[in-house]
């Protein structure tokens, strides 16, 4: 499948324009008023609103399935280390993760499919805001987004550092971790820190508390079981010789099974309930949920593999690849839809820099290849 060089040139000025100028989630005013502009210039039926910045458009060709194609577009608040002539405009914020490559990617992909027209059924090209932490998936959900416009699977990508370009990697079952935050507070007796038995330290409770959590991937679960318990934050004591009050732990939990992740939610809230009462200090712990695992439904998977192997050859599909401990609110659409998750690889000649980090940039190399499997996908999964 050859792609006109013009569509390819088009799709990657979009994708400089966008990492110029990133909004962080639920402001993507600008990114979702230009993603719509183009929409609409290639004929399809525009949505605007859903999620606040959401973009939804359709395009009917003729009797057949529904499906959806899934783009993410907020940056993260990262300032950027790059150098390159279309680096971030704006400080402290940068498309860290490459959404802006996966808004180009379904842009480009979305005109070449008003073009050719070789289906038979209805894509709905949704662009989502809010990724990064603040759930516009489900806000998409809760809104309406499978009531409003019916799809019999759904689909979504991310670029993929660490993989080489060309590849795709997919599973039947998990590809990304639930996501679960944490809050805990020790409550116990300031004092003097000369005369620590006048009080109740919860600092001493806190270090033993934060090893003792680490005990519950590596000694109270399965090691077949998958998941990380990080405290990533302690807050607590105003002066050097004073034992404070109150602690503040914060932190978050991982895990690839949903039975794994209520597990490990009890053993926590145990060690919290327990742990401290020696110590005469008090443990409460407050829970915010995230993201469910993003398990992608056997059917749909196969799809993808089939139309990745079409394009790209058996020897460039990664099927049953370990899964990724980081976490995807797109589990929050296949909760409602039967769909499937994949990475196409990013690492050309020099392997890419890491998601999230302040010197990554984006693969154009890569958008021409995510293109055509859209292209492929759509195809095949919506014979004529």
């Amino acid at each position: 499948m050859i792609l006109p060089t013009a569509l390819i040139e088009e799709a990657i000025r979009w994708r400089r324009q966008l990492h110029r100028q990133p909004e962080l989630g639920y402001q993507e005013h600008q990114t979702s008023g230009f993603v719509a502009g183009q929409l609409a210039d290639f004929g399809l039926q525009v949505f605007r609103g859903m999620a606040g910045t959401g973009v939804i458009a359709t395009l009917e060709n003729g009797p057949g399935p529904a499906i959806g194609l899934r783009a993410d577009m907020d940056a993260l608040p990262v300032t950027e280390k790059g150098t390159s002539p279309w680096r971030s405009q704006r400080p402290g914020v940068m498309h860290a993760c490459g959404h802006d490559g996966h808004t180009a990617i379904l842009l480009a992909a979305a005109k070449r499919l008003a073009q050719t027209r070789q289906f038979s059924g209805t894509v709905h090209f949704i662009f989502q805001p809010a990724e990064e932490n603040l759930g516009g998936a489900r806000k998409m959900v809760e809104e309406g987004l499978f009531r409003r416009f019916p799809m019999d699977n759904i689909y979504a990508m991310h670029n993929w550092p660490g993989l080489p370009l060309g590849t795709l990697a997919v599973n039947p079952d998990a590809m990304m971790a639930s996501l679960d935050s944490f809050e805990i507070t020790l409550s116990g007796k300031s004092c003097h820190a000369a005369m620590p038995e006048s009080g109740a330290d919860p600092m001493v409770v806190a270090a033993e508390l934060i090893l003792a959590l680490q005990t519950i991937p590596s000694r109270r679960l399965s090691p077949l079981a998958s998941a990380v318990v990080s405290v990533t934050q302690i807050q607590g004591g105003e002066a050097i010789n004073v034992i404070p009050e109150q602690i503040t732990l914060r932190g978050t939990v991982r895990c690839l099974q949903a039975d794994v992740r209520h597990r490990v939610q009890g053993l926590i809230e145990e060690f919290v309930a327990f742990l401290p009462r020696p110590f005469a200090v008090e443990g409460r712990i407050s829970w915010y949920p995230g993201y469910p695992v993003t398990a992608n439904h056997p059917q749909a998977a196969e799809q993808v593999r089939e139309a990745a192997q079409r394009l790209l050859g058996n020897d460039k599909v990664c099927w049953q690849v370990n899964p990724s401990m980081a976490s995807e609110d797109f589990a929050c659409m296949l909760e409602s839809c039967p769909g499937a998750y994949f990475w196409l690889g990013a690492d050309g000649e020099t392997p890419s820099a890491p998601l999230h980090n302040a010197g990554y940039d984006f693969n154009d190399a890569l958008i021409p290849i995510g293109v055509r499997f859209w292209q492929t996908l759509v195809e095949n999964v919506l014979k004529r």
